[in-house]
């Protein structure tokens, strides 16, 4: 399998600290400390050590306040994915490519952030279409980096945002197809939970909506300062 998306060429570094939020302090090889756009929201759990090595991408845009964008982190000697706004277009190429068996006979057409839900102010990563007699799929992905063991958990922290959305999938069925992605972004897990210690409602929706015909795809991938590779499926335990 090749790469279904390329980094440009990486800056190595340190990670010195993080803070509010969007910033990281990186100290470069030469020993220069620069700052870093760090594209993730999160709380980070378990991967947010300082003084362990990373990857930063450089940005030739003069409108930019930050130069360099925080892309990965090396924990236990696997690279682990930081930039968020990654899994969607690496999703997106693997959508356009058919490389999922579990969807691709289902689909002729891909679209990206198309609204839906009642009041359609939600919107769907991915609407996925075929012929006029097959279901429509709205497809949700998420980023999952925390693990316990080889298993990897999602959410790492409460989620309203996510619990809304397992509710909007689940009244999704019967008319349509609904799947909640999961982009395991590292390489060294086996299979995939929800991280009811995290968050105990997003736990219980989860359960609901896989009861109710919400397909769970957890998606292994490999992130490395060359590129992101899909492996492929893994277990889900509920």
């Amino acid at each position: 399998m090749d790469y279904l998306y390329q980094y440009p060429p990486l800056l190595s570094g340190k990670l010195v600290k993080r803070y509010k939020r969007f910033f990281a302090d990186i100290e470069l090889e030469n020993g220069e400390i620069v700052t870093a756009h760090c594209p993730n929201t999160g709380p980070m759990k378990e991967i947010y050590i300082p003084g362990n090595l990373v990857q930063i991408s450089p940005s030739n845009n003069p409108k930019r306040k930050l130069a360099y964008t925080w892309e990965m982190i090396k924990i236990n000697d696997v690279w682990v994915g930081v930039n968020t706004g990654l899994p969607n277009k690496v999703i997106k190429t693997a959508l356009e490519r058919k490389i999922f068996p579990e969807l691709a006979s289902h689909y002729k057409k891909v679209r990206s952030e198309v609204p839906y839900g009642q009041d359609k102010k939600s919107r769907i990563d991915f609407l996925l279409t075929g012929e006029d007699d097959q279901l429509p799929i709205y497809l949700e992905v998420k980023n999952v980096t925390l693990t316990a063991g080889k298993r990897a958990l999602f959410p790492d922290t409460v989620t309203t945002r996510g619990q809304k959305h397992l509710r909007e999938l689940t009244a999704l069925i019967p008319k349509a197809q609904a799947v909640m992605l999961y982009f395991i972004n590292r390489s060294d897990c086996s299979s995939f939970a929800p991280g009811d210690n995290f968050d105990p409602e997003y736990g219980i929706l989860l359960r609901k909506a896989v009861a109710a015909g919400v397909k769970v795809l957890p998606y292994s991938f490999e992130t490395t300062p060359v590129g992101i590779k899909y492996l492929g499926p893994m277990d889900c335990v509920l």
